[in-house]
């Protein structure tokens, strides 16, 4: 493999699916983030007004529920940690690829391509590692 065609297949094919799973889950975390904010915010003023509405009891569980799921939704598919990660390990992959085309250390060098490859290959191999030791983890 070339230098274009690892660039092309394998580097930028790597930002590319980070970044869209960064996307993903920010966009989860926000959305369940902001229903709890607006059911959290719901209960007082329906605790306040409580007999003006009808079953404003079960509307107030209801709601007290709708925080407890989307929370443990979170907490289980850890949006907001793997925005993080993913958005981290996209960056940092176009930073190599960035200090790479404008011959920036450590790509400085006559071997400059072949520490590309290794450095950009550590990167995706301990984001997969990470994964695959959270994975064991969750088994556990």
């Amino acid at each position: 493999m070339n230098e274009e065609e690892y660039i092309n297949k394998r580097l930028l094919d790597q930002i590319n699916w980070y970044s869209t799973k960064s996307q993903w889950n920010q966009k989860w975390f926000k959305r369940l983030k902001i229903l709890e904010i607006v059911c959290a915010a719901i209960i007082p003023f329906l605790a306040g007004i409580g007999p003006v509405v009808p079953f404003y009891q079960f509307v107030i569980g209801f709601l007290g529920v709708i925080i407890a799921v989307s929370s443990g939704i979170s907490s289980i598919y850890k949006f907001h940690e793997n925005w993080i990660e993913y958005r981290t390990t996209a960056e940092t992959l176009k930073h190599e690829l960035y200090l790479f085309k404008t011959k920036s250390q450590p790509y400085d060098k006559e071997n400059a391509f072949q520490e590309l490859v290794q450095r950009v290959e550590s990167l995706i191999s301990k984001e997969h590692t990470q994964w695959s030791r959270y994975a064991r983890k969750q088994k556990e």
